[in-house]
Parts: structure tokens; sequence; C-alpha cells
């Protein structure tokens, strides 16, 4: 098949905590920012091709491209403008911009506050079913990365690279290695509350990894009919879409031809969200152009072998021991009897070294860094000491509010 029609169409989204300036305490004031430059409330304002909102959580603030981009590094720059124009509003009120997953000391049974405009409906019927208050709802920021596809084989086949390639994801994205004041001994705790927070109704997010599905026909059978079976007992009047609920760690999105990558932690600034969706999408397509394995090959990968590779990610990030010769070799690695996550970025790394070369922007060199260095997450916790009090953690988060402001990696 042609892959003319895919790695064409690019979205990103950023959500970014609003913290006070003195404290770094959260600040709900998402809604005071986007009534200031639209005139008026509303959970959305676009900005030519950008666009900022507000889903649930009044301290969380999102940037994203509004229209589909045809390359991922030209919005490094425009990402960071936006970024740069909300502080500069913040600062009018008080308030900074925070990057990472989770902010490591919010209380969110006490702080909590959900949007009281617009879409209220359906954020207070997700409040009614499964209470978001908790770590898992109201204090995760991610970056949201969207590729596009044209036709059914194309889904089937971007979906099938991206189920491989989950796994692995934690390993280079976590940031939330602190939640309630302390270390939680896991590197990404984000995806940890994530994995756990709609227990009352499992199958909205199933195993994270998606399951075996490979056309639009088969997802909606597989997947949106049994959605919409297990919520309705839940939402009698039916508020909440089963594409909405729908919350595995990549989605499918129909109506936009295009497949949401849900399972990257915020990073420190746009330049290396950017920078590792280079590297994400490099390896994708690398996939989908059957480099180290046939298609065939990536869509037999059983969804509870994968499951359980993520979920060591989630905990151990790059020091994840991969000792499956059948997922190595879906990246041409079945050689090894064993590989850290890390080990194998490195060379995936390697391997897709033109494409990084080619994205420009300083895209190669600020994925080295960050694999050198390994995920935000452990330069956080090198940074912080073994035992960082509250103090610790405001220097160390304040260096990171830097670090977005100027547009800046977070070096330790």
């Amino acid at each position: 098949m042609s892959q003319d029609e895919l790695f064409r169409k690019f979205g990103i989204e950023l959500e970014y905590m609003l913290v006070r300036e003195n404290t770094l305490d959260v600040a709900p004031i998402a809604d005071r920012i986007l009534e200031r430059v639209a005139g008026g409330i509303t959970n959305e304002v676009e900005r030519g091709i950008m666009a900022w909102s507000n889903e649930l959580a009044m301290h969380v603030i999102e940037i994203k491209n509004s229209e589909p981009v045809p390359t991922l590094p030209m919005l490094a720059e425009k990402l960071q403008k936006e970024v740069e124009e909300i502080c500069r509003m913040a600062a009018e009120q008080g308030a900074i911009l925070l990057p990472t997953a989770m902010h490591p000391w919010m209380d969110p049974h006490s702080e909590t506050l959900l949007w009281p405009h617009g879409n209220k409906d359906i954020y207070h019927t997700y409040n009614r079913i499964f209470n978001c208050q908790g770590h898992g709802w109201s204090n995760v920021q991610s970056t949201h990365l969207n590729l596009g596809f044209t036709t059914d084989k194309g889904f089937g086949r971007l979906h099938a690279a991206i189920r491989a390639l989950l796994p692995l994801l934690p390993a280079i994205a976590a940031s939330s290695p602190a939640v309630d004041g302390a270390l939680t001994g896991w590197l990404d705790t984000r995806l940890h509350y994530y994995r756990n927070n709609q227990k009352r109704i499992p199958f909205i997010t199933g195993q994270v990894i998606p399951e075996q599905v490979f056309s639009e026909a088969d997802y909606e059978r597989e997947i949106y009919l049994r959605l919409r079976h297990d919520i309705a007992p839940h939402d009698p009047d039916g508020v909440l879409e089963a594409e909405w609920l729908n919350s595995r760690g990549a989605i499918a999105r129909f109506d936009r031809n295009a497949i949401e990558i849900r399972v990257l932690d915020i990073q420190e600034c746009p330049l290396a969200d950017v920078s590792l969706a280079v590297l994400i999408c490099s390896v994708l397509k690398g996939l989908c152009e059957e480099r180290w394995s046939a298609v065939e090959e990536q869509k037999a990968a059983e969804t509870v072998g994968l499951a359980e590779i993520f979920v060591n990610a989630v905990k151990d990030g790059e020091e994840t021991v991969i000792a499956d010769r059948r997922y190595l070799g879906l990246f041409g690695q079945d050689g090894n009897a064993a590989m850290t996550a890390g080990e194998l970025w490195r060379a995936l790394a390697a391997d897709c070294a033109v494409e990084l070369a080619g994205a420009g922007h300083g895209i190669k060199q600020t994925v080295e860094t960050m694999l050198a260095q390994g995920p935000l997450s452990r330069r956080i916790i090198r940074a912080l000491g073994a035992k960082p009090d509250r103090e610790r953690f405001r220097e160390v988060y304040r260096e990171l509010a830097q670090c977005l402001a100027k547009g800046k990696l977070f070096l330790s």
C-alpha cells in the first residue's frame, strides 16, 4: 500500500497548569484568561491556526493547532509563542504557567473547580458518575498527538503501528514522578492514575492498549457498541457519547479521520513535546513502511502482552527491561535477548537519524539530549533529591516554569 496518505496531517494539544506566581498553588482562572482574549466567556478561542481551550478543570488551559498542519516541526515556534502570550495574560492576575503532567502537591479533593460554563452538563455528568475530584481527573496534564489517515486500510496500518509503539511511550515521555508532596515510585504517575480512574466502568479505558481492530466497522462493533452499552445505565439522558468516553491510550476519531495518541505526559516546553512527537512519528512511519517488521506481525501483537510492557514502562520508564523477543522483533531487535526501553529508543533514534536531522529546528539535538538524560521524570527526581521537602519542590518546579516560559529544556 502506498504510504502517501499517512503522515501528511498532524495536530498537537498541550495542557498546562495555571498556578499562583508566589506559591505555585493551582490557580483556577482559565475562564478569565479565555474571556480576556475572546471578550466573553467561552471554552475555546481560535487565534489563526492556533487555539486555546479548557477541558474539565479550571486551572488547566490547553494550546493546540485548530487545523491539521503538514509538518510537526513548524508547530514548535508557534506553540511557544502561544505559551508566552498566555504567560503575559496570566501575569496580569498573579499567575504563571507550569508544565509537567501532575501538580506535585495539589489536593484535588479541596482544590478542584470544574468548568462551570458552556459544556458544563458534560463535565457534571462525568463528575456524577466517576467523581472527578481525584488526581486521575483534575490533576493530569498531557500532550495529545493527532495523526491523520484517509482510507480504511490506512487506518488499519496506522493503528497497528501505534498499538505496537504505545508501550514504549512512557519511557520517553514520563513527567509525573510526584504527587501529594512526595515521590511516588512511579515515573509516570499520571498514567498510573489514568489506568484506574474509571474502574466503575472498566471497558472505557480497557487495558489502555487498544484492541486488535483494524477497520472502522470492527472498531464500531468491538469498541463503540460496547461503550454505549456499558454507559447506558449510568447516563440515561445520553449526555456522554462513545467517542468522548473512549479512554484508550490511542483513540480513533473517524469524524476527523485521525488517531489521537493520549499517553504522552506534557513536557517542560513545546520544543521538547514537538521533538518527541517527531521521533514518535519517524518510528511509526518506519513501522508502517515495514522497515523492521511486516504489518501482519504488528497486527498480531496481543493486547495483553503489550499492556504488560506498558505497565512496566509506566513504573520504571527508560529502565524497563524488555525480554520479549517477539516484541523486540517488531523493531528489528530480536537478536537481543533483552534490552531496556532506553536502549531500544536510542537504537530507534539512530535508525531514524536521517528523518530527525531533516526536521530542522534543533529537533535531532533535542531528541539526543532527552534520550541521553532520560525522561523528564528522571531529571526531576535527580534535581529533587531523595527526600525533598515542600521548599525543594517549589525550587525545582519554579525552574520548570522558567523552562516553559523561555522554551528551554530542563537539564540535570
